[in-house]
């Protein structure tokens, strides 16, 4: 079942992704009365599980329906195939004529709403424009004022990024969403009284326990989790107070390495106090074993003595499975227990904290909302960057499989949307990039015509489509088989 709900949520999310996407597109196509001939929830080659359409104000539905083609074989008039330059047989739209009344292609002027059978996205057809669901073939007639092509470059520069907008709205919302309901509190970098812990890779980078953050690049923070955050691996200078002095620390851009290489499994966190447990997992090994809330941690095996919580979390990952002893301090009373650690090297206990949390208001969470969506294209832009630069390998790049992992075996609604949320923001960035075929290239080629008054030729698009597909196609035949390798690695 583990499998089954990691694959569950991956479809949920890219489902709920897809359709708000295909929905920006669409909201914005309808805005300027462009037609939209057809809006699918997943792809639908040769069957749709379900479509509907409302034909002369009546809803009609259908059930596992086989497609059927918008265009036919032009003939000439001895009724032999009409053949283009390349030897291949020309279509032209069907007559809508001759279709039976009862026939959906008759009525194009209402959108047919569908769900196909391959769940790897979906589509919004936007009529009269050369994209995925149609080539310029298609369009050999003369442009009719409901279509994309007859509209001003600046309407369909608003058309093709109508998605990337709704994937950022949605991003942001889901992010505020995931801070005032879950989240709810946030420690302020003032707060952090004691000081940071810095583990192994910060001090390698000049961090120091006990440092407090002041700012990073001149820029002082409320959060402490923005002060903190990944942002500062990617260079940058992050002034600090030590012994009562300000110094500042200078992070090269391949900070990152350092994580990376899996020195450790932090950077910087407040945990620069004592271990002093607040709550104890009964059916946990520290739980079994005795461990109480208030108990102060020592030291385990006699040899690992924690000065600050930041050391527990340092160093007792890398006991999984193993029996340990473990020193504490209750009351007056030194103790010792015995037991095992699970899996994960846990204990099965939660720490106090001697920090004062602050509540989100509805505003901030709004706000914090839109700043972790924009650090989270940051992250993933200077993440590209390095990729491209050859600073980092292909191989980091994650596919499908690897985000259903990402997911997890249990289905944790805050994580769900958190995951969700960022998915949004990463569809979004990754959409407006001038890639042809994706939406910012269609955006590029719109912006162009805004400033030179031409309109691109139909045949340039066509092609830069065919080439985006195929980028699409060998990154999409990359990632997946990356995602193979690395479950057997």
């Amino acid at each position: 079942m583990s499998g089954f709900t990691m694959i569950a949520q991956l479809i949920a999310a890219l489902a709920l992704l897809v359709f708000v996407h295909e929905v920006g597109h669409f909201a914005a196509a309808r805005m300027f009365k462009i037609r939209v001939p057809k809006f699918y929830l997943f792809f639908n080659p040769t069957l749709s599980l379900f479509k509907c359409k409302k034909i002369n104000g009546k809803w009609n539905f259908k059930f596992f329906q086989k497609n059927l083609p918008d265009t036919e074989t032009q003939v000439d008039e001895n009724g032999k195939p009409v053949l283009d330059e390349k030897g291949k047989e020309k279509q032209k739209m069907i007559d809508l004529s001759s279709l039976a009344d009862d026939d959906w292609r008759k009525y194009p002027e209402n959108t047919e709403y569908g769900i196909g059978w391959l769940p790897l996205g979906g589509y919004c057809q936007i009529a009269g424009m050369i994209d995925e669901t149609q080539s310029v073939e298609n369009l050999s007639s003369e442009p009719q004022p409901w279509e994309y092509r007859s509209k001003p470059a600046w309407q369909r520069l608003i058309v093709v990024l109508g998605g990337v907008i709704v994937n950022l709205i949605v991003g942001v919302l889901l992010f505020a969403m995931v801070i005032g309901k879950y989240e709810k509190q946030y420690l302020p970098n003032e707060a952090v009284t004691d000081g940071i812990y810095a583990f192994a890779a910060a001090r390698d980078m000049g961090f120091q326990s006990g440092d407090k953050l002041i700012s990073v690049n001149g820029k002082k923070e409320v959060r402490f989790k923005d002060i903190a955050s990944s942002k500062m691996l990617f260079g940058g200078i992050v002034t600090v107070e030590r012994q009562g002095k300000e110094m500042d620390i200078v992070i090269t851009d391949n900070a990152y390495d350092l994580i990376k290489g899996g020195k450790g499994i932090a950077f910087i966190e407040a945990f620069n106090y004592d271990a002093v447990i607040d709550n104890v997992t009964k059916s946990s090994p520290a739980g079994k074993a005795g461990l109480q809330a208030g108990d102060k941690l020592l030291s385990i095996n006699d040899s690992l003595h924690f000065t600050a919580l930041g050391a527990y979390h340092e160093y007792v990952h890398l006991l999984p499975e193993q029996a340990i002893t473990v020193s504490l301090l209750r009351g007056t009373d030194t103790l010792s227990y015995h037991f095992t650690l699970d899996t994960l090297g846990k204990m099965g206990i939660s720490w106090q904290s001697p920090y004062q949390r602050k509540n989100y208001t509805f505003s901030e969470a709004l706000s914090y909302g839109w700043k972790d969506a924009v650090g989270s294209i940051y992250l993933n832009a200077k993440g590209l960057g390095k990729i491209v630069k050859g600073q980092e390998k292909a191989t980091a790049l994650t596919g499908p499989i690897g985000i259903a992992q990402i997911f997890g075996k249990e289905w944790d609604w805050q994580r769900f949307w958190y995951l969700t949320g960022l998915l949004s923001v990463i569809l979004a960035f990754m959409n407006v990039l001038p890639i042809p075929g994706f939406d910012g290239g269609h955006a590029i080629f719109a912006t162009i015509e805004i400033i030179t008054r031409r309109k691109v030729p139909d045949k340039v698009l066509q092609y830069a489509q065919m080439v985006g597909m195929i980028i699409l196609v060998l990154l999409m035949v990359f990632v997946i088989g990356n995602d193979i390798f690395k479950l057997f690695r």
